[in-house]
């Protein structure tokens, strides 16, 4: 059954355009990653964050994106230069 599902996602990897095969690859990089300890520091990050939100609203991602000169296809794409 391993062969199998080895076989399977080789087949489904041999399908994906260029810009799917870059995605693919993230996930299943982030699949392998280890799970890493949280420090301190970053637990008290965290914290902040959680007490800022707490009192103030957030900017919508996509008023982020414009106010930086990016648009969302620029964004989902990964580039600003589609050649890139």
């Amino acid at each position: 059954m391993i062969a199998t599902n080895k076989q399977h996602a080789h087949e489904l990897l041999d399908r994906l355009s260029f810009d799917q095969m870059n995605t693919a690859v993230r996930f299943l990089e982030f699949l392998l990653l280890e799970d890493e300890e949280i420090s301190e520091e970053e637990e008290a990050a965290v914290a902040r964050s959680k007490e800022w939100f707490q009192h103030k609203e957030g900017i919508p991602f996509e008023e982020l994106v414009a106010d930086l000169g990016f648009s969302m296809d620029e964004v989902r794409k990964g580039s600003k230069d589609n050649t890139a």
